[in-house]
């Protein structure tokens, strides 16, 4: 059976593969064919013609964005990146198990983790498989890398819910222009207020566990053990770290003038990327283009789209093209190491 695996599992990451290439491919021809006369053009068009129209199309959009905010924006995900790498991190902390396991290793587990997870949406099979692969290899057990990907989804809302509260704290009044998407929120700037008071509060409760240092839930003969303060306080610094970077990109890019500032943008960003996450709809298309036009109604749409596009190329399209090697190295290194300690017949 463990044969079988072997070769089971360098499979699952080629398909993972394929398929990572053609999303990669329909969001590419989704950025450029924004236009009725562009999508026609790409219907009717082959290959390789196919690909000069995506070019120009995408060329034209970001050539209006000057070259620091390019360098900026770069920065930002490689601060996104490294704080992603940290959530790892952390988890392995928690686990007891950080030791003997490189940062690069972490790094690029962590890194085609995110790739391949945000961009397909189906982050339990996507980023749930490449964890799962990358830290057997290391001596986890499969209940061990369970807790891994729950504590790093944890950080992740962690770190949503303590920005979010800080952002309708100091700004409720982001909410206001959303109303035209849903009644939801339809609120006061003091009800809204008190919502980002009650973010802050649960996470208040969550250090105070720590802090009392709350008895593990044992459920049969698995163990969930409470993270302690050293893990809580790095959740405090990686989380916002890898938010802020992400949100980060799309500020650099939009033009200075109109720029409502850094923090209508970060809760704009937390707002659609949290809502694509929840839709698993990919990339958040269509989400993050309704929100930011809605919350920043003063930006012009050209520019938004044009900001989104470089978010979009940084945080999730670079990323994916530059993990599908990493992927299928990885694969052909366990498969080479399977077949020499493979018992003889």
């Amino acid at each position: 059976m463990k044969r079988y695996l072997d070769y089971l599992w360098p499979i699952i990451g080629l398909v993972a593969v394929v398929w990572s290439v053609e999303l990669l491919w329909d969001k590419l021809k989704s950025e450029a064919g924004s236009d009725a006369a562009v999508e026609a053009l790409l219907q009717n068009a082959n290959l390789w013609q196919s690909i000069k129209i995506i070019a120009q199309r995408i060329g034209h959009k970001i050539a209006v964005i000057p070259p620091d905010a390019f360098f900026h924006a770069a920065l930002a995900t490689l601060v996104a990146y490294a704080a992603l790498a940290w959530y790892d991190r952390i988890a392995l902390m928690h686990l007891g198990k950080a030791k003997g396991i490189s940062w690069f290793y972490i790094s690029l587990c962590s890194f085609v983790t995110y790739a391949l997870s945000h961009n397909i949406g189906a982050s339990v099979f996507s980023g749930g498989m490449v964890r799962f692969r990358a830290y057997t290899a290391k001596g986890l057990n499969a209940a061990e890398v369970a807790v891994l990907i729950a504590l790093c989804s944890f950080t992740f809302a962690f770190g949503t819910l303590l920005l979010m509260g800080i952002v309708l704290i100091y700004e409720p009044e982001i909410l206001r222009p959303l109303t035209r998407m849903s009644k939801w929120f339809a609120i006061g700037d003091g009800t809204a207020r008190m919502i980002g008071v009650g973010m802050l509060a649960f996470v208040a409760l969550y250090t105070l566990g720590s802090w009392l240092k709350f008895r593990p839930l044992k459920i049969g003969k698995f163990e969930v053990i409470y993270p302690r303060l050293p893990i809580v306080a790095r959740q405090y610094l990686a989380a916002p770290l890898e938010l802020a970077g992400a949100a980060g990109i799309i500020y650099f890019a939009l033009p200075e003038q109109g720029n409502p500032g850094f923090m209508i943008v970060l809760g704009a960003f937390l707002l659609s990327f949290s809502a694509g996450l929840l839709s698993q709809v990919p990339g958040g298309v269509g989400v993050m283009e309704a929100v930011f036009l809605a919350v920043m109604p003063g930006m012009p749409a050209p520019a938004v789209f044009a900001a989104l596009l470089i978010w979009r190329l940084f945080y999730l399209i670079i990323p994916l093209v530059i993990s599908l090697p990493i992927v299928i190295a990885f694969e052909r290194a366990q498969l080479k190491r399977s077949t020499r300690i493979a018992p003889a017949p």
